[in-house]
C-alpha cells in the first residue's frame, strides 16, 4: 500500500515558498566560499547577483559576480525604487535588483545574499519573514589578516581599509539570527546546511501544511 510519505505527488515536493539567506562578515573570514559551496550542492537555492558601481577585479565577469554600473547608472535603479537594498561600501554603491529576487521567493527559489551589514538590515526590515541572517566570524584578527594578504588582489592600503570595515562590521553581528565561527571550512559549511535545511522546514515556509494537517486529520 502506498503511504503518504511514499507518494512524490504530495505537495510538499513541489509547493515552498523560498527564503532569503543574508551571510555577511568581515572580508576574507569565508562568507563568498560558503555562499558558492551552498549554491553549488542545493538546487533550490540561487545567489542574488548585486549591481555595483566598484570596477571589475581580474576574472570577474558582467551577470555572473556582479552587474557592473556607471554612478548614474546606479543611482538610476535607486531613484526607479528597483533596489531591493543598497549601501554605500569602501566608497562604491552597492545594490540588489528588487524584481528577480522576489520572482525566485515566490516560485519556491531560496535566495542567497553575500552582503554587508547594512544591506542585510535594509532586506530583513522589508522582508522579515522571508529573511534568515547568518554572520560569519574568522576564528581570529591576525587569521583574518593572513587570508587578505594571502589573496595578493589589494595594495596594502586597501587591505588596512578592509581591516577596518571588518571591525565596525563585526559590531552588529548581534542583530543576526545564527553566526558561525569559520575555523575549519568543512565544519562550518556542516553549519550552515543544518541552519539552511531548518529553516526551510519551518511551518511558514510551508504553506501546503494546513490542508495536510487537515487531511490528516480526517483519515
Amino acid at each position: 500500500m502506498t503511504t503518504a510519505a511514499d507518494d512524490h505527488s504530495k505537495p510538499w515536493e513541489t509547493v515552498r515558498r523560498g527564503l532569503l539567506l543574508l551571510m555577511s562578515s568581515p572580508a576574507g573570514a569565508g562568507k563568498t566560499s560558503l555562499s558558492r559551496r551552498l549554491v553549488a550542492d542545493y538546487a533550490d537555492m540561487v545567489l542574488s547577483i548585486s549591481a555595483t558601481t566598484r570596477p571589475p577585479r581580474p576574472g570577474e565577469e558582467e551577470g555572473r559576480e556582479y552587474f557592473f554600473k556607471t554612478r548614474e547608472e546606479f543611482q538610476a535603479l535607486i531613484d526607479a525604487g528597483e533596489l531591493l537594498e543598497w549601501a554605500e561600501v569602501n566608497g562604491n554603491g552597492y545594490g540588489t535588483p528588487k524584481a528577480p529576487v522576489m520572482a525566485a521567493l515566490e516560485a519556491g527559489k531560496d535566495v542567497l545574499f553575500d552582503i554587508d551589514w547594512q544591506g542585510a538590515r535594509q532586506v530583513a526590515e522589508k522582508t522579515p519573514q522571508d529573511s534568515v541572517r547568518v554572520f560569519v566570524l574568522p576564528p581570529s584578527w591576525s587569521d583574518l589578516s593572513r587570508r587578505l594578504h594571502a589573496r595578493a588582489q589589494d595594495t596594502e592600503e586597501v587591505i588596512n581599509q578592509r581591516l577596518a570595515l571588518g571591525q565596525r562590521e563585526i559590531a552588529h553581528w548581534s542583530e543576526y539570527d545564527y553566526v558561525i565561527v569559520n575555523k575549519d571550512f568543512d565544519r562550518a559549511y556542516a553549519d550552515l546546511i543544518h541552519i539552511y535545511r531548518s529553516e526551510r522546514m519551518k511551518p511558514g515556509r510551508n504553506p501546503w501544511l494546513p490542508d495536510f494537517v487537515r487531511e490528516l486529520a480526517e483519515e
